[in-house]
């Protein structure tokens, strides 16, 4: 089994746990507990909500940590304060939050297949339109779809795409599509969670269909 630091560099870091990114910051663990059990530990105890905000001290007196292992995951916490002050994930869940998300395609003469990299909390990392024009298998190919997915270092995508007619009812050829990519997603360890056909006035999810 990788180490987390082995993982990160051969995945990315979206691949990783918490408890992995949080053990490949403290380095190394305390006196029998090693780093591994030390971030989960750690975890357990402030919880996710609460860690960002915990003081020097309070880690000071956990587990044995110490004022270097404090010292750096105080200041990493308030780091990514600073960083992403002011910014806002999306988070998509459901295919009426994509239908939602792709109101500027909804009427489009043309169709465009948009593809959502999302990490593990399925929060936006990068949205990409894949290509214009009638959809086929020649246009959209798992290469073109993944690719960037590896890039951005993303955990899941879900895969859209307008239909100019307004009825989103799935063809034949988007079925193909979705199946290939799903197979393909499950070869890179990239889900794909959904395939999502937006009208102007409805969408259809392949995924309820049950071709996901």
């Amino acid at each position: 089994m990788d180490r987390p630091r082995e993982k990160l560099s051969k995945y990315g870091a979206g691949k990783l746990s918490d408890s992995e990114l949080l053990a490949i910051l403290l380095g190394s663990g305390t006196k029998g507990i090693n780093v591994v059990e030390l971030s989960k530990k750690i975890l357990k105890k402030f919880g996710k909500g609460e860690i960002a905000n915990a003081s020097y001290k309070d880690f000071k007196n956990t587990f044995g940590l110490g004022p270097a292992k404090s010292c750096l995951l105080v200041a990493c916490f308030e780091l990514g304060r600073r960083f992403l002050k002011g910014k806002k994930s999306t988070l998509i869940l459901t295919p009426k939050q994509v239908w939602e998300e792709l109101k500027d395609l909804r009427d489009n003469k043309k169709e465009h297949f948009v593809i959502f990299y999302l990490d593990t909390r399925n929060q936006e990392i990068q949205r990409e339109i894949i290509s214009v024009g009638t959809l086929n298998a020649n246009l959209v190919h798992p290469r073109e779809v993944f690719e960037p997915a590896i890039v951005h270092s993303a955990a899941q995508i879900i895969v859209a795409h307008n239909h100019p007619s307004g009825d989103t009812t799935p063809s034949e050829e988007d079925i193909a599509i979705t199946k290939r990519l799903a197979q393909a997603g499950e070869i890179l360890g990239i889900e794909l969670l959904d395939h999502v056909v937006v009208g102007k006035e409805k969408f259809a999810s392949l995924k309820e269909l049950g071709y996901v």
